[in-house]
């Protein structure tokens, strides 16, 4: 039987990595509607604020099913009370697997082990896989808390 683990990993492990470039590849093709390049996902990930998915200010899981890195995420606190999820990401050959649900609750619990008591997030329309997932997960659509080039819609809910 295959099965998930998950943990706290420093973002720039070399797992931790190789997941934020497939992450970042995977979005950054479906918003462009072609590939991304290598040179794009260097570029995206060159001043993306990863270094602060670490303590005190956020954290960052990698979640491995099999053993082999397949999935991850980041929460980064805002304000004393209130953590925002980012770059949440499964390898499309583990999606299905039952690894999404155990990964929203270890990034809850590591942004409540933060002082968190609030989930906050934004992402695009057409992540609908990702929009769907925090639905699920009791997520709620909010006003707008921010505002940049590839947020179309926020979502909330309690910890």
């Amino acid at each position: 039987m295959t099965v998930w683990t998950l943990a706290a990993e420093p973002f720039d492990s070399p797992d931790a990595t190789a997941l934020r470039r497939a992450y970042y590849h995977d979005v950054a093709s479906r918003y462009w509607g072609r590939p991304a390049t290598a040179a794009e996902v260097d570029d995206g990930l060159g001043n993306d604020g990863a270094e602060l998915l670490t303590p005190p200010t956020g954290r960052f899981v990698v979640g491995r099913y099999g053993g082999a890195a397949a999935a991850c995420g980041g929460v980064l606190m805002l304000d004393e009370k209130r953590a925002e999820l980012t770059r949440v990401f499964l390898r499309h050959e583990v999606r299905g697997c039952g690894g999404a649900g155990l990964l929203m609750e270890s990034l809850e619990h590591e942004a409540r082990a933060l002082g968190a008591r609030r989930m906050v997030l934004n992402t695009r329309l057409d992540l609908v896989e990702a929009r769907a997932l925090y639905v699920r997960h009791g997520y709620e659509e909010i006003p707008a808390y921010c505002s940049g080039p590839y947020m179309d819609i926020w979502y909330g809910r309690d910890l």
